[in-house]
């Protein structure tokens, strides 16, 4: 166990992790592998278009539906993925994108240590969407 407390020696039920907290677009760190975060978060309505400069992203919806929208080509065209429950989807490092979810979802993220989940490159960051690197789950 690490002593930042984010390692577990027990197994975690991830529905059970997800009720502990109601705040959208604020992700919990259930564990670390290595040095990644293993994030869980509650989403709905839109986040920001934001980049990664150094890293991808791998999202897994565990509950509802992901979508998210991806800036591509060099005129800045748009196309959209859509994620249900269960699927896994990576951005790749440097891709704008910004993720939504019309009716609600439960998604984890899988990202290095210290990672922003408002990336390196993002527009404002509206009121609803929390600018962190990942809070630890309350017990």
């Amino acid at each position: 166990m690490r002593d930042d407390g984010y390692m577990s020696p027990e197994p975690i039920e991830l529905a059970a992790a997800l009720g502990r907290f109601d705040q959208l677009w604020s992700p919990r760190v259930v564990t670390t592998v290595n040095d990644y975060d293993v994030r869980i978060a509650k989403v709905a309505g839109e986040h920001v278009w934001h980049a990664h400069d150094d890293t991808d992203e791998f999202f897994l919806v565990l509950d509802g539906e992901l979508r998210i929208a991806l800036r591509v080509g060099a005129d800045g065209g748009q196309r959209e993925v859509v994620l249900p429950t269960g699927a896994v989807f990576v951005v790749p490092r440097g891709v704008e994108h910004r993720p939504s979810a019309p009716g609600g979802a439960s998604i984890l993220m899988f990202e290095p240590s210290g990672t922003s989940s408002v990336g390196d490159r993002h527009e404002a960051v509206p009121e609803h969407v929390d600018a962190t690197t990942g809070h630890p789950l309350a017990p």
